[in-house]
Parts: C-alpha cells; structure tokens; sequence
C-alpha cells in the first residue's frame, strides 16, 4: 500500500494494542486485588448475586456473634444457679439432721436454723448480683409477664420456659381441659360400726340430818326417879310441866288432872301408891285425853307415898336438823361387763375402825362399810374405794359435808349404768398391707377394730405410704395423696379367717391407680404429669398446675418479658428466641407445699415449727431450681450450639459461593496476565512496523 494519509495497518495495531492493553490492565487489577469483580462493568448478575451474598454473610456472621453471646449469658447463669442448687441441697441436710429430736439438743438445733437463715441471705444475694455486662439474670427481670383471664385462679404454679410474642407483642394462652386429674380409691366396705368398751358405774349419795328431840322433865318423888316426856319430838313440848300434890282424903290410886300443859298428880295423905301405880294411872290418863306426854320410872313397886315433888332437871326438845348430802360418783376400773354394779350399799359395823369397801362379782354387789361409833370423812370413804383393784370414786357433790357420824347417815344408790364389752368393727383379726406411691405399712390389727381405729392407724404413716383414709359410714375409703398415673392404692390381705371382714369386701386385695390431667393447650395436646401439664413447642414452651382435681378452663396472656435472642441474620420472629428465667430468690422458690422464705426463723416452716413442711419445701425448691439448670441447658445444647454450628457450616457455604462468585481464579488470570503481556509486546512491534510503512514510501520521492 502506497498511501500515507491514512495507515489502516497502523490503526488496526493500535486498536488491538488498546485492547490488548486493556486485558492487561483488568488481569493486573484482578491479581492485585484477588477479586474477579471489581466493578459492576466486570460482572452485573455476578456483582448482584455476589453482594447479597455478601449481606447474608455479614448477617450470618452477627448471628454468630449474638449466639455465643447468648451461650455466655446461659453459662453465667447457670454457674450460678449450680451454688444456689449446692445450698438447697446444705438446707436440705440441715432440715433432715434437725429432725432427729431425739438426739439433737435445742442449741444444735437452733444453730441448723441459724444456717440456714444464712443459706437463704445467700440465695437472695446470688438472685441479685448474678449479672452480665450489668444486667441482672436471676432478679425475675427475664421471666416472662402475664395477663390473668378466666379462671387464671385456678392456676397454682405456672412456669413459662419460651414463647414467641411475635409482631403483636404477646401470645393468648386458652387451657381447655377435658378430663381432671384422678386420684386413686379403694373402698372396703360393710365395716361394722365399732363398739367401744365402757365401764360401769354409779353413784352413791350420803345424807346426814339431826334428829328432833322431845322436850323431857326429870323429877323426883318419895326417893324415885321420874321422867316426863313429850311424844312430840320438837320445840312444842317445851312448856310441858307437871305438879304432884296430897290431899286430906284416903286411897291407894293418883288422881291425875290437866290444866292446858300442866299436869297435877293427887296423892291421899295415906297413899300406898307405888312409883309404878302413879305411872300408870298418869299413862292412863293421857291415853284418854290424845295427850302427847309420857311418863316413866325406875322406881317399880316401891311405895312413895304421899311424898312430895323434887324437880331435877328440865330439858327443852329440839326440832330436826338441815339435812346435807353427798354424792360420789364410782367407776369400774376395768372396762366391760365384768364390773357390772348390780347395789351399793352402805353397812355401819362397830368393829370396823377405817372405812372399807368390798366387790362380790358374783352378784355385782359393792359393799361399803363404815364405823358406826366414829365420825367418818368423805375422802377416806373415796380412799377405801380407790385401794381395791375394781373402782375409783371421786366426790361430786358435797358442799360442807366433810365429816358424817354414821349414827345419823343414810345412804342410796342412783344411776347405776352396766359396762359395755368391746364390740362391731372387724369380724377377725387380720394383717394386711397397704402400699402407696411413697411406700408400703404393714398393719397388725385385732378382732373388734373399729373403723375409725382403722383409719387413725393408716394416717399415722399416710406420709410414708403416701395412702389416706377417711371413714363414711361402714365403708372405709382409701385414697391416694397424690394425683395422676403415679398414684396407687394397693390394698393386700396378707392373713385373716375366711369370714373375716377385709376378705369380704376386697378378697386377697384390691389396686387402683390415678389418671394424669387431660387437656389441650391453644389447641394442641398437652402432656399431663398428675394436675400438672406441659406443652413445648417452635412458639411456646410452658407448665402449669392446677388445683386438685380441677376441670375448669383457664386462659391468660403472656405480655411480655423473657430473655429474646437473635439467633438469624434476619431480624424476624422465626429467628428469634425467648426464654424466661425466673428470680430465684426465697420468695419465688418452692411450689404448693410453700415458698423457701417460710424456712427461716419464725417462719411457719422454720426448724422449730415445722420441720416436715421446711423439707416438702427444700425439695420442691430443688426441684426448681434442677428444672431451670436443665432447660437452660438444653437450650444452650440444642437451640445455641446447634444454631451456632448451622450458622458456621451455613456461613462456610455462603462463602464459598461468594468466593466463586467475586474472587478471582489466580492461576487463569496469571494465564491471562501472560498472555496479555505477550500481546502487548506484539502489539507494541507490529505497531512499531506498521508506522515505518509510511517512511518506506517517502523513499520514492528521493
């Protein structure tokens, strides 16, 4: 080619120098920043694809960062609860060695108290100081809040462990309960109403009055005693009085006359009369006239003549005294018919110098017996009673009657009622075992038991066996204690007669069992554990108990509150997680039986009160305490750590996706390195000729 204006070969070089050029420039930049796109112009679909990568990445990698953090937060936490568990657990033995009364003096005891009033401080000090980066884990700020709707009363204990509260900020919790909890039963019935034995007894009662006394005149008459007495006992006949005068005339007979309570005996001057004959003529006399007096002597035949009247003493009569009783009520020693009372009675003897009492079993008869020539006392009446082997007495009524002359006392018997032989209850003595779900008794029992003897003995260790009995009527009921599946009354008669009682109702023995609660939790089947039921789902993990036996629906709201984790590189709810970590504090600790705080001095649970309740309460807290550690844990196993190795394996993939996608392969674009470089060396050449094709044609010029 001869033209000059215009070199096609020179634009050619330059054009494929300029590209060249360019190859070489995007293989250095490649090689130098390791990415094959570095500009949109490199790669548009591969820089799209390749910074949504990116974005997952950066999220996936704060997701991996938020879940170790979250995996610190549960292992602070749980640290701690491990001490607040190894200090319920120094409680616990604190609470069983102060049980032992009976070799623990009260210093030792109260010094258990004062530890553990010490291990409480600790716990509540551990509730509130256990923090991560200042914020407290175990105060109950994590637990989850709630709204009571209907029937929330019947709720006894409610754990929410995780819920999702989604974009409306809570959840609706609606119970539905199909069925109750169950205890189990066994009835054993036809038990004879039981007839306790009594004893026999009775009542005796003394009475003692002063007996009236007749007013009486003693005189004297021809060396004779008289003495004149009025047949009216009393006061009345006090102005009796009596005149013995002598006439002129002749005769042996008296005359006796009356002028109103004067009486006048006439003698003749010449009387033969004997002290007898003036006697009888005055005896005679009153008869006639219904007069209330009579005279007496001990002169007999003895002739007074006509003597006259020496009066020598005058007593006034004296109405009957106030009477004045007692009453001892007397009791068999022994109870039954064998000390049946048929009589008491009450025998005077003279030669009996303290008070004695006597039983004929034969006839029933109780003989007491006293000196009739001294004045007895009402105790040593009650003593001679009590020093048989038969009765005991004691003194009801007396009043001032202490002491009583036997001369003057009368007694009766009242109120005799006959003893009762033991009676009813069991028809043969039997042995039988009773097991429940804390234990089996075995229990040795006789003839004639009553129920109520029956169930006294079975709740004595109702706490062990875990069994309870109550009596209705002639049915004894045995029922467990607890509620559900794990509830058993087994009821074995291991020896009784064949006509016994036990074998009649249940024959060798009889078993039942609880029913666990059933019932649907927003729908979905709850597991049911006794009054207790769980649910765990992707949304909503939580326990609740019931009050016994309860069949009522309940609802409420969970509002708020729990620990929420991102645990996803998008900020969604299904990439979220909450848990709620109660405060553990002594006045959240514990469950039906009682909170921990009631452990402490003066509290109803304390050593000094009751110690059976502080260990109910110790061993509920445990168990609390356990359940948290153990959800904690499991969340940490298997929603963290399994979370944390998915998002590593996820991340590892994503970046090796972005890699293929944006990075640079070294080894070809070394290749393309090279191979521009070549390129532009020749390009560089074939320029450097194609520009001295001009100057060759200049050549024809010269």
């Amino acid at each position: 080619m001869t033209r000059i204006n215009t070199n096609v070969s020179s634009l050619v070089a330059q054009n494929r120098l300029q590209s060249s050029n360019n190859d070489l420039q995007t293989s250095l930049t490649r090689l130098s920043t390791g990415l094959r796109i570095n500009s949109g112009a490199d790669d548009p679909a591969g820089l799209i694809a390749s910074e949504a990568l990116r974005s997952e990445i950066t999220g996936l990698n704060k997701a991996i960062s938020n879940t170790s953090r979250a995996n610190q937060i549960i292992s602070t936490a749980d640290s701690a609860l491990g001490q607040v568990s190894n200090l319920l657990n120094d409680v616990r033995g604190l609470v069983v060695e102060a049980a032992n009364t009976g070799a623990l003096s009260s210093e030792e005891i109260a010094a258990n108290q004062l530890q553990i009033d010490s291990s409480l401080e600790a716990i509540n000090r551990i509730a509130q100081t256990t923090t991560f980066q200042g914020r407290k884990l175990l105060d109950g700020s994590l637990g989850f809040q709630t709204t009571a709707g209907t029937n929330f009363s019947k709720v006894k204990d409610l754990q929410v462990d995780q819920a999702s509260l989604g974009s409306a900020g809570k959840v609706s919790v609606d119970v539905t309960v199909s069925k109750a909890a169950e205890q189990a039963s066994v009835d054993v019935a036809n038990i004879p109403a039981g007839i306790e034995a009594t004893a026999a007894t009775g009542d005796i009662t003394f009475t003692s009055q002063t007996a009236a006394v007749a007013s009486t005149l003693d005189f004297t008459l021809g060396g004779e005693d008289f003495t004149l007495t009025a047949d009216t006992a009393g006061a009345a006949g006090d102005d009796l009085s009596i005149t013995v005068v002598a006439s002129g005339g002749t005769g042996t007979s008296p005359v006796v006359s009356k002028s109103g309570d004067d009486y006048t005996i006439t003698l003749a001057s010449d009387s033969t009369a004997t002290a007898d004959d003036i006697a009888t003529a005055f005896n005679t006399f009153v008869d006639a006239n219904d007069d209330d007096a009579t005279l007496t002597t001990t002169g007999g035949t003895t002739n007074v003549g006509a003597a006259t009247l020496t009066q020598t003493s005058l007593a006034g009569g004296a109405d009957a005294g106030t009477a004045e009783t007692a009453t001892l009520n007397i009791t068999a020693d022994v109870a039954g018919t064998a000390s049946n009372i048929a009589s008491i009675s009450y025998v005077e003897d003279s030669g009996t110098t303290t008070p004695t009492a006597s039983f004929d079993s034969d006839t029933g008869a109780l003989t007491i017996t006293v000196n009739d020539a001294t004045n007895v006392t009402l105790s040593s009446v009650v003593d001679a009673i009590a020093a048989g082997t038969d009765f005991t007495a004691e003194i009801e009524t007396g009043g001032d009657f202490t002491t009583f002359d036997p001369t003057i006392t009368t007694a009766a018997s009242a109120n005799l009622v006959d003893g009762v032989d033991l009676g009813g209850g069991l028809a043969e003595a039997a042995v039988f075992e009773l097991q429940g779900s804390n234990g089996s008794e075995v229990f040795n029992v006789s003839k004639n038991t009553t129920i109520d003897d029956l169930v006294s003995q079975i709740n004595l260790v109702s706490d062990a066996t875990g069994v309870k009995a109550t009596a209705s009527g002639t049915t004894l009921s045995l029922t467990s204690t607890d509620y559900g599946s794990d509830a058993v009354v087994d009821l074995r008669v291991i020896n009784e007669a064949a006509t016994g009682t036990l074998t009649a109702a249940v024959g060798a023995g009889k078993r039942d069992t609880g029913a666990d609660i059933q019932a649907k939790v927003n729908g979905i089947e709850a597991n049911g554990k006794g009054n207790s039921l769980n649910i765990n789902t992707s949304t909503l993990d939580l326990s609740l108990t019931v009050e016994e036996g309860s069949s009522d629906n309940i609802s409420f709201d969970i509002t708020g509150g729990g620990a929420k984790f991102q645990l996803g590189s998008d900020v969604v709810g299904n990439q979220q997680a909450r848990i709620g970590i109660n405060s553990v504090n002594s006045a959240r600790l514990g469950g039906t039986s009682g909170k921990l705080f009631e452990l402490s001095s003066g509290g109803s649970a304390s050593l000094a009160n009751d110690p059976s309740k502080a260990a109910e309460i110790v061993g509920q807290a445990i168990e609390q305490v356990t359940g948290i550690r153990g959800r904690l844990g499991a969340f940490q196993s298997t929603t963290l750590d399994s979370n944390l190795v998915s998002l590593n394996e996820t991340l590892s993939n994503l970046q090796e996706a972005e890699s293929s996608i944006r990075d640079a392969d070294f080894a070809q674009e070394s290749a393309n390195l090279t191979r521009a470089q070549i390129l532009v060396q020749s390009g560089t050449n074939v320029l450097s000729l194609a520009n001295q094709n001009p100057q060759n044609v200049l050549s024809l010029l010269r």
